[in-house]
């Protein structure tokens, strides 16, 4: 399972980070980033661990499939950057598919909901707003990956 996360996890980040758009305008429709979830969820079981993770995960290729045609990516990445993040998703809800099925955060729910509706919705889909939705999902991608390998007994895993 870590080896396989991993790979899938480097390579979300290179392909996201190759999505950049250096044009981003701040505005004020920010959402804040969920650090107490993270927290929450570093403090639980494994399996709550995971299961936050792909939920996460899951949320974020929902997200990437909405309109994104004023983003500055190419197709061609997007789709391998989503590949690579179901395929992570894919891997680790294997890991936890004989458990019982955890119902979905609600609060992680509303904060990609917000994501949607008061930056996406309300900045029309464009550049500056896929731009700040891109930066937030390579923060989750970084967080996800250290509560991953949170539950490897081998800390000494550097990049």
């Amino acid at each position: 399972m870590h080896h396989k996360f991993r790979q899938h996890s480097t390579k979300a980040l290179a392909l996201i980070d190759t999505m950049a758009n250096n044009s981003t305008n701040t505005t004020g429709d920010e959402v804040d980033f969920p650090n107490h979830l993270y927290t929450q969820a570093s403090k639980a079981s494994a399996e709550d661990k995971l299961s936050f993770t792909v939920q996460i995960l899951e949320e974020m290729v929902s997200l990437f499939e909405e309109e994104h045609r004023s983003a500055s990516w190419e197709e061609n990445t997007v789709e391998h950057f989503l590949i690579a993040v179901t395929q992570q998703a894919d891997g680790l809800h294997s890991c936890i598919q004989g458990h019982s099925h955890k119902k979905k955060n609600k609060k992680l729910h509303m904060y990609f909901k917000r994501l949607s509706d008061h930056v996406l919705e309300r900045m029309g889909h464009s550049a500056e707003a896929w731009e700040l939705v891109r930066e937030e999902m390579k923060t989750h991608l970084i967080r996800v990956e250290q509560l991953v390998l949170s539950l490897v007994p081998n800390k000494n895993l550097s990049r």
